[in-house]
């Protein structure tokens, strides 16, 4: 009976002994787990910021890399700016001298000026010849199309009869100077702004590129050419009436007394691409009139809707 006692207490014993082990086994297990779980946060937390530091550490780089680029860039436009600004002076500054030559100033030879007098009578409509200042007037509202910069037909016939004066042997030698005006009228129709025409500066100066590109179309050598647009910044009269403003839109060609001075030649040059002709637009009846609308250019109705 003794004996069946100590049997029964041993196993107890044993009993007890065994659980005390399994329950530190199991708190061990549970600190362990945590333990593993603060780390694998801390490691996330590490990658996270090992990756954020790489992508600051790439932002950098690019922003030094492009500070540099754009430090280049603004450089080279600044060149460009000053350049294009020099070139705009000295093409002002021969404009001026044209517009304030006197009238008993001798110009041109008497050949050429006798051959353009001629050809601005054959084409009263469309050209005016300034004989005292060497210029020649394209009307706008005769060489375009409303809103457009591209070169009606009727007009680049007459341009090419003009381009033939000036690869004569009496014209070969001198510079020649496109430059662009419109009225002030603002520029305000969707679709000549679709154009690319945003405002008087572009029209002035798209129309002045279009004269100058087919004059080369007809073998006038590139070299001779420039082309420059003013917008309304110098009226040839009041733009307070539409046959002040009709004047005011126009394409001159300046032909300047001075020889050209780099590669110039009496060779023609090679023709340059042109576009297809497009048959001319006739105004709506009853549309309001645009500014370069001849249609009632007797009557003043006041600044008309832009192209």
């Amino acid at each position: 009976m003794a004996r069946m006692h100590w049997v029964g207490f041993s196993f107890l014993t044993l009993a007890l002994v065994g659980c005390v082990p399994q329950e530190k086994y199991n708190a061990a297990r549970l600190a362990l787990e945590a333990a593993n779980e603060r780390l694998a946060s801390a490691d996330r937390k590490a990658e996270a910021a090992a990756r954020e530091a790489d992508a600051y550490k790439k932002q950098l780089d690019l922003l030094a890399a492009n500070s540099g680029n754009q430090s280049g860039l603004v450089t080279n436009l600044t060149q460009q700016l000053t350049e294009l600004s020099a070139r705009y002076a000295d093409l002002d500054a021969k404009y001026q001298n044209s517009l304030n030559s006197k009238g008993e100033v001798v110009v041109l030879p008497a050949p050429l000026n006798d051959a353009l007098t001629a050809f601005a009578n054959a084409n009263p409509d469309l050209v005016d010849f300034d004989s005292s200042k060497g210029i020649v007037k394209f009307k706008s509202d005769v060489t375009f199309n409303l809103g457009s910069a591209e070169v009606r037909p009727e007009a680049r016939n007459a341009i090419a009869q003009f381009a033939q004066i000036l690869n004569s042997a009496a014209a070969a030698g001198y510079e020649l100077q496109v430059a662009g005006h419109t009225d002030s009228t603002r520029v305000n129709n969707p679709a000549t702004v679709k154009a690319g025409h945003h405002d008087n500066w572009y029209l002035s100066s798209h129309r002045a590129i279009a004269v100058g590109k087919e004059l080369q179309a007809q073998r006038v050598d590139p070299k001779r050419i420039a082309v420059v647009g003013y917008a309304d910044q110098h009226p040839v009269a009041t733009n307070g009436t539409e046959a002040g403003r009709a004047a005011n839109r126009r394409v001159e060609v300046l032909i300047l007394p001075t020889q050209v001075r780099s590669g110039g030649s009496d060779t023609a040059a090679a023709p340059g691409e042109t576009a297809a002709p497009r048959a001319a637009a006739a105004p709506r009846r009853g549309a309001p009139l645009n500014k370069d609308s001849t249609a009632g250019a007797a009557v003043d109705r006041g600044p008309v809707d832009n192209k």
